[in-house]
């Protein structure tokens, strides 16, 4: 459940408070639907959701601590932590830029650790998310934050009419500098193929 979502100033920019359990996928989820869905992009909900479950799964388990539910609860619920942190802020928001014709979904969390990609294991039951991510995306990357840290990942639009003016109504910004870069090949950052 999320805790409100807000839309700044800019309507290619929203953003989206994700309260500390494991309902945050399924509103991270949620809220990239009706976001694409609000811009015109159905078309990339497949994997933007993916990718966005995959980056909320990953703050739940390694930025707050989350672990499987120790009293056996059903598969996939986590035990989170349901306070705020010291400076009362909620630990995970989800973030959606869209700069045609890119799309950037990003989550930040409260850890300064960056992401590592394992070696795949193939029978383990986790440990694939960010195959996953860098699979579905154009490319992704993190960067820190001065408290905590930003994981990103980048989208193509493809316009169904073709006629897509890429810069239209953005000043020539791409979608990663709408989230404050920089973030380019200086910083902490995986360019995928």
């Amino acid at each position: 459940m999320s805790t409100g979502t807000a839309l700044a100033v800019d309507p290619h920019v929203v953003t989206c408070t994700l309260a500390p359990r494991f309902e945050a996928v399924r509103t991270a989820r949620d809220f990239a639907r009706t976001t694409l869905q609000r811009w015109g992009l159905t078309e990339l909900f497949d994997d933007v959701a993916l990718v966005a479950s995959e980056l909320v799964t990953n703050a739940l388990r390694h930025a707050i601590g989350a672990r499987p539910d120790p009293t056996g609860g059903a598969p996939g619920e986590y035990d989170c932590p349901t306070q705020p942190t010291p400076d009362g802020r909620l630990p995970i928001r989800i973030s959606l830029v869209h700069r045609a014709p890119q799309v950037v979904c990003a989550v930040s969390d409260p850890s300064s650790v960056g992401p590592v990609a394992r070696e795949a294991d193939f029978v383990a039951e986790s440990g694939r998310g960010l195959h996953l991510v860098e699979s579905f995306s154009r490319s992704w990357g993190w960067h820190p934050l001065g408290s905590g840290k930003v994981v990103w990942a980048m989208f193509e639009a493809e316009p169904a009419d073709g006629a897509f003016d890429p810069h239209a109504g953005t000043g020539g910004r791409s979608a990663l500098d709408a989230l404050g870069g920089p973030f380019d090949a200086g910083g902490r950052h995986r360019r995928s193929a």
